[in-house]
């Protein structure tokens, strides 16, 4: 009486039953190019029917991987921002995307700073191989400090003259330009910035707003501090309105610092009973979904997140290989649309 062959438990099992080295079936069954296609097929069908698997924590502990990355925000300007801001979650899921294509797993945080070694522990964690950073915050000294020794760091931010640290975002200076050129080009001139500036992010938009402005010889824009936080934001916007009016300092045109605050924006107007865009216009930045499906649809400056989020896993992964790569500075798009 003949007895079934045992099942391939290990790669050498494999190996005998395909006539090749334990080496090129783990090659085959990591999907390496190395491995001509007919032989791979072979592993490959062979790995089926005994139901077999790499034992990918044994190879990545061989490697010195975890095969997760660590992608960060840190909330230093605004402790009470949610990860459920439609920015955060919208750049985060073509992060997602981008590393389960490159079959990572991700480790997120929401970080709040409350020492200047938050960044360092991450990175010194032994648990993720490279580090993502979704926003500068107000810890651009931290970040770069780091930097200096760590080198699969990626950041979305705003890039400046003698950073160290790879950055990858959109131009937002011009993005604030152009949000400001295109309100003067409608006939706006009395015009506020909606949004705090503690962040390099938004303090580039103002900064922007404040070039067109210039060059337009139009008086500076009314800076007005709205939290990024979505129950403070409407009160916030309010309160600014009602200051405004009490002044007697009307405004034609308002830019925002992101489509969250625009749109908040937006309904409080209204609810007071003023037109937008035909008493005032309001710009936005970003180009969320949300966006154009808003009433009025939302003319804003739009960031590629898809692009941006592909771009900083390339750098990571071309960082974690031990190539400084440089990070990346996107033009902005002004998409126009109903509300200015």
């Amino acid at each position: 009486m003949t007895h079934p062959a045992p099942p391939a438990r290990t790669l050498k099992d494999i190996a005998r039953l395909a006539g090749v080295s334990p080496g090129t079936v783990s090659r085959a069954l990591a999907g390496k190019s190395v491995v001509n296609a007919e032989t791979r097929q072979r592993i490959e069908a062979l790995a089926a029917e005994h139901g077999f698997q790499i034992n990918q924590m044994a190879r990545r502990l061989r490697a010195q991987r975890t095969g997760v990355i660590g992608v960060a925000i840190p909330l230093g300007h605004e402790r009470r921002q949610r990860l459920s801001d439609p920015f955060f979650m919208t750049l985060l899921g073509h992060l997602a995307d981008e590393l389960a294509a490159r079959d990572h797993d991700v480790m997120l945080s929401r970080i709040i700073p409350d020492d200047e070694g938050w960044l360092s522990r991450i990175t010194r964690s032994g648990m993720v191989d490279g580090v993502l950073l979704i926003g500068q915050s107000d810890q651009l000294a931290v970040i770069e400090q780091v930097a200096e020794t760590y080198l699969p760091l990626v950041v979305w931010g705003s890039t400046m003259p003698g950073q160290h640290h790879c950055a990858v975002g959109v131009d937002n200076r011009l993005g604030g330009r152009l949000a400001g050129e295109h309100l003067i080009a409608t006939g706006r001139r009395h015009i506020a910035f909606m949004g705090e500036i503690r962040t390099l992010e938004l303090a580039e938009r103002h900064a922007g707003l404040c070039d067109a402005l210039r060059a337009a010889d139009l008086p500076p824009p009314h800076q007005l501090d709205v939290a990024l936080a979505p129950e403070l934001m409407p009160d916030q916007i309010a309160d600014n309105l009602s200051c405004l009016r009490e002044r007697g300092e009307g405004i034609d045109g308002i830019v925002a610092a992101s489509d969250m605050i625009a749109l908040a924006t937006v309904a409080k107007l209204t609810s007071c009973g003023v037109a937008v865009p035909g008493d005032v216009a309001v710009t936005g930045f970003d180009d969320l979904p949300l966006a154009e499906r808003a009433i009025p649809r939302l003319t804003t400056i739009r960031q590629d997140l898809e692009a941006g989020a592909s771009a900083m896993v390339e750098a990571l992964f071309a960082r974690l290989e031990g190539q400084a790569a440089p990070g990346l500075e996107m033009p902005p798009r002004l998409i126009v649309r109903d509300s200015a």
